[in-house]
């Protein structure tokens, strides 16, 4: 029988460097149990692309991604409605994508093993247009402190975020939306508007609880407007799931959602995705995991 052949495409800038050192450690484990691995990095997402979707036409046995969500988000493009599997080998910062499935995030070695195992899962992606992603859209508040973020080249990692939160926070106003929920339509004041295909996002910020990955439905969460006090005492519960008990809280199940409002940047997966407005829909089985 012939050696499985796999791709191991990595972000070595993942989690801080941490995507360059787990490279090693992921390709000698699975070159020793047998399989056949092109070794493989991106100079940017579109090369990172395009060799994920050389990788399909030339009927690997599966893509596996060596980072964090973001690496996730653009290999999906490539592996979207195909029978080719995700693999996915931890190394982000969030890694949101591999919490879904349970899959082991500070050790690489049992990453390795989910991957040789070769069992898989069929899921759900959400798509607007051509694109699709794998966790949530971010399309109020949040989305607009990844746009400050991405603007501020001081200071790095994880505290650039919290001082574009303070920034935006001291002027952020409530948005005006307009959504179309399936084939009912609404206008409302909110502080934001998330859809989501799995549960979390941002690192296990549970905005969308409950979401199932193979429902072939979206969850649609609206936080109307709260105070900004309030905003920040709500933060911390999103890691638990606990704030689903606000009274500002608003969950609907739909296969389709439109979202409409002024001067927004999406965000899915982490990566900076779409201006509003924008309508996602539910692509039911569109992504097989090995899990």
């Amino acid at each position: 029988m012939p050696s499985r052949e796999i791709a191991l495409l990595t972000n070595p800038t993942a989690g801080k460097g941490r995507g360059a050192k787990v490279r090693g450690t992921a390709l000698a484990g699975l070159r020793d149990a047998g399989l056949v691995v092109r070794d493989l990095q991106g100079r940017d997402a579109a090369e990172a692309l395009d060799l994920a979707r050389q990788c399909v036409a030339d009927g690997v046995d599966a893509v596996v991604v060596c980072g964090g969500d973001g690496m996730v988000h653009h290999v999906v493009q490539a592996l979207a409605t195909t029978d080719t599997p995700l693999g996915i080998v931890p190394a982000g910062s969030g890694n949101d994508v591999a919490r879904y499935f349970d899959l082991p995030r500070k050790d690489t070695r049992a990453a390795v093993e989910r991957v040789v195992a070769g069992r898989t899962r069929t899921v759900d992606l959400a798509r607007s247009g051509s694109q699709y992603f794998v966790t949530v859209l971010a399309a109020g508040f949040d989305a607009v402190v990844n746009e400050r973020a991405n603007r501020m080249t001081w200071p790095k990692g994880q505290m650039r975020y919290n001082i574009a939160t303070l920034a935006e926070l001291r002027v952020f106003e409530p948005l005006s939306y307009t959504l179309q929920l399936d084939d009912r339509r609404i206008s409302l004041e909110a502080m934001l508007v998330s859809v989501g295909n799995g549960p979390s996002f941002g690192g296990g910020l549970r905005i969308t609880e409950g979401a199932l990955l193979d429902d072939g439905l979206l969850d649609v969460v609206i936080i109307k407007p709260i105070s900004k006090l309030d905003l920040v005492r709500t933060y911390p519960k999103l890691f638990k799931g606990t704030h689903v008990h606000h009274p500002q809280y608003e969950h609907h199940l739909v296969r389709s959602v439109t979202v409409a409002a002024p001067g927004i940047v999406s965000y899915a997966d982490g990566e900076r995705f779409a201006p509003l407005p924008l309508t996602v829909e539910c692509a039911p089985g569109a992504l097989t995991v090995l899990v």
